[in-house]
This record gives structure tokens, sequence and C-alpha cells, in this order.
């Protein structure tokens, strides 16, 4: 690019549809008006949106108003360039600033980039150089975008609580998630059971450009062989004993939206060509018709199975595994991700005061108990574990005999426990006998209260102490 003494490099360049979706927005700050204007017009030919100014006040006004993406900084227009980056952010702290250095001034960028800046360029720059940073500086706001989209998407009043994790492997998931959301792509979601298999797939179908249409659960291993036919692609009047109307099936149902098929790997094997089928030509067949029903709808599946063995083994169709295996998302059990306890543990018990309108804390020796444990029901034995403690327990502290025994004995073996912490309370040890009488007895509190040899009254008041009464 050209500076005042110089002339400007740029041809004359017709604007081309730049193929970037959302078209960006540049703000070019620059003293010199043939800079401003080359740099107008560059970014015009590229698919860009771009004003000048050569004033900063004009500038904060122009961020403060204006939804600006991208902002060009004479480094040099400003006595301290580090200080007007600074203000500039502040304004509009979204926006991506590069600073635009003369010939040789390394110093400068070097002050720009510890100053925050995305990127530097130097005087005179050309076309190309110009084409490749707008690239590197839209993939870089896509992702910030993308992954703000997920975020949202999680934290939404549709009620997902999240998808909570921070080690490399949760963000890695997020990024895919990301990525998935905006296809519509077939996606297959793998992991133990517990990982939360149907909350990727939410967070996916919510996170993408089809939130407002239907997003419908399938489970295909608790439905009824004779009925997941009828279920998917539906039936019409008479088609069988008890069809006594005609019925669309959940694959027509979910028009321009998702249908998740959790469990995909136990559909019969006569399911799974029709599943193909109407995959592939994108039509149904109601049970009971002759005639095929079009269908617009995004597949999201899931397993716990190794379907690529049922495949060797003849149980699972190889052109439906591949018809399903466009994009392929992993969960990590929870055991390989043991930092993310803690987070979870918080969440939890944040979720069970606001049902109890108690609130809950775990002491340490209990914490450290849980992330030893290997949890082999993954986040859904961790729910459980959490809502137990909380149900059960008396006071506002979970302590780790309040924990239930397969996490404690296998954490004892491991020497994770104080010796301190295996001495319960007198208070603890009175609310387990209580409790367990009762439950024992099948709720018979009077016989409970004889055979712990205390009063009725007084076995009362300690059910209501516990809160079960």
């Amino acid at each position: 690019m050209a500076t005042a003494s110089t002339t400007a490099t740029y041809p004359t360049v017709q604007p081309q549809p730049a193929d970037h979706g959302p078209v960006l927005k540049l703000l070019i700050i620059d003293s010199d008006r043939l800079v401003r204007e080359a740099c107008r017009e560059a970014a015009a030919s590229l698919g860009f949106s771009a004003s000048g100014t050569d004033s900063i006040d004009q500038a904060l006004w122009f961020l403060g108003s204006q939804a600006i993406d991208v902002v060009l900084l004479d480094w040099t227009l400003a006595h301290d360039g580090a200080l007007v980056l600074r203000q500039l952010k502040h304004r509009r702290p979204e926006c991506e600033i590069v600073a635009v250095t003369n010939n040789n001034q390394v110093q400068s960028a070097v002050e720009a980039m510890r100053a925050g800046a995305f990127d530097c360029l130097s005087k005179p720059f050309g076309l190309k150089e110009m084409k490749l940073l707008l690239d590197r500086v839209f993939e870089h706001l896509k992702q910030k975008a993308e992954k703000k989209s997920l975020l949202e998407g999680n934290k939404s009043a549709l009620g997902f609580g999240g998808i909570i994790g921070r080690t490399p492997e949760m963000e890695r998931l997020y990024r895919i998630i990301a990525k998935a959301a905006q296809s519509s792509h077939a996606v297959l979601i793998l992991g133990e059971s517990g990982t939360g298999k149907e909350l990727v797939a939410r967070s996916i179908h919510y996170s993408g450009p089809f939130r407002e249409k239907p997003f419908i659960p399938v489970d295909c291993g608790s439905l009824v062989p004779t009925l997941i036919e009828s279920e998917l692609f539906g039936h019409v009047k008479g088609a069988f004993t008890g069809a006594v109307q005609s019925k669309p099936g959940l694959l027509t149902m979910a028009e321009g939206g998702t249908v998740f098929l959790d469990e995909v790997g136990e559909l019969p094997l006569d399911l799974q060509s029709k599943l193909l089928r109407a995959i592939q030509e994108r039509e149904v067949r109601p049970v009971g018709s002759t005639k095929n029903v079009p269908i617009n709808v995004r597949i999201l599946a899931a397993t716990n199975r190794d379907l690529e063995q049922a495949v060797g083994q003849g149980a699972f169709r190889r052109d439906l595994y591949f018809r399903l295996n466009v994009l392929t998302l992993r969960i990590s059990p929870l055991r390989e991700r043991r930092q993310d306890i803690r987070l979870l543990v918080a969440r939890l018990l944040k979720r069970e005061a606001e049902r109890s309108k108690r609130a809950y804390e775990i002491c340490d020796d209990a914490l450290a108990a849980m992330m030893a444990y290997d949890w082999p029901g993954n986040v859904r034995e961790l729910e459980n574990c959490i809502e137990q403690c909380c149900a059960l327990n008396s006071g506002p502290t979970i302590h780790i005999s309040d924990l239930p025994n397969s996490i404690t004995g296998g954490q004892e073996k491991s020497g994770f426990v104080s010796p301190e912490a295996r001495i319960a309370p007198i208070a603890d040890l009175e609310r387990r006998a209580i409790l367990g009488a009762i439950e024992q007895l099948n709720g018979d509190k009077l016989t409970a209260a004889k055979l712990l040899g205390i009063g009725k009254t007084t076995l009362y008041r300690k059910l209501k102490e516990y809160g079960a009464a």
C-alpha cells in the first residue's frame, strides 16, 4: 500500500463476490487520503465493506455506532499507538486491530503486537498481502462466532444446562460441535453410556441454523421391535390391528429439523435397510401405504457399541454405517477427564440447591474420593450420586461418609482417604441408622422407633430434620 509520498500500488480491480458468508466491515484509520481510498477499493474488490477516516475521534464514533469487524490502524497517526489501540478495543472489544507500519519499522510492529494487535502490515503492501490478511482475520472471527454460538446455545432458555468441561478433550469436542452445527451432514456420536450423547446432539441442533425447527430424540433400544417402523415412518389407518387412524412418522414430523437416533446400533437389520433407503432417497413409505412421503430432516445418531465390529460380525449394515458416519464425534468417558469432575460437582450442587432451596458444599476428602473413582456410569452416575447425597444429607456439607460404598471403598484402597475422614460424626451415624431402618422396614416408623430404642416423637422430629418426614 502506498504512503503519502508514493503512488498507490493497486491496479483497478473489478469487485468480485467473495465466498465469505457475512460481509466483514473494515474501518481504515490513516492520515493519507490516497492510502484510505486504495485500501477501501481493495477491500471492496475482495467482497468486504470498508470506510475510512483520518481522525481518532471519528474512528471511536464509528466503532460506537457501527458493527466494525476489523480496523486498519496507521500506527504513526498518534504519538502513542498502544494507547489508541486500547481505546479502540475498549469501544468495541470484539473487533480486531491490524497495525499498519512504515517499511522496516520493526520496533513499531513488535510494540503493536504486544499491545494486542491481531497482525501487522508494512507499507507499501499489495492486494495479495491484504487478501491473505483479511482471510486470516475472517477465519479467526468465524471461529470466535462459532464458539460464541455454541456457548449461547448451551446456555439458552431451552434448558440443556451446558456441556461442562475444560480439559483438552472437551475443547476438541466443542470445536467439532461448532463445525458440525453449521452443516447438514449426518453425525455419528460415539461414547459410553452416560457420557451425554443426547446433550451433545441437542447442542449440535440448537447451535446451528435449524435451531427453530423440531429436535426429536428416538431411543432405538427401548422401542418395541414391531412398532419401530411405525414410529419412524408412520402408518395409515387400518395398517395393523389397533391402527384406528393414520399417524405420521417421526422422520416426517421433524420436517426441516433433526431426528436423533439414540442407540442406533440396536436397530434390527430389516429396519436398518429401510432407514438407509429413507436417508438416501429422502422419502419414507408409511406402514400399509403404497405412496412415498418426502422428508427433509437431518440425522444425528449415537451408540455405545463398536459399530465397526458390528459391521464385521454382520450385525450392522456397512452401507448404513458409512451413511451415518459422515462426521464422527467421540465423547471421552469421565475417567479420562477427571479434572472436569470438580466443575461437574459444583454445577450439580448448584442445581440441587436451586431445587431444594438449600445450599450445599462438599468437603475436600469427599471431592478427592470422587475424582479418584472411575465412574463406569460416567456423568449420569455422577448426577445420581450427587442427588442421592443431597437427598439423604441432613446438613449443608457432603462428607466422604455420605458417598456410596462403591466410591469410598475404591478410594480407601487407593490411599486417597485420610484416617480422620474414615471416622464419621455421630450425627451422620445416627442419620444413616434411622433412614436405613425406615428403608428396611418399608416405611414402618413405629417398628423402626421400637427397634432403634427411641420414642416415636423423637423419630418423627429426626425425620423432619432430615427432610424425610
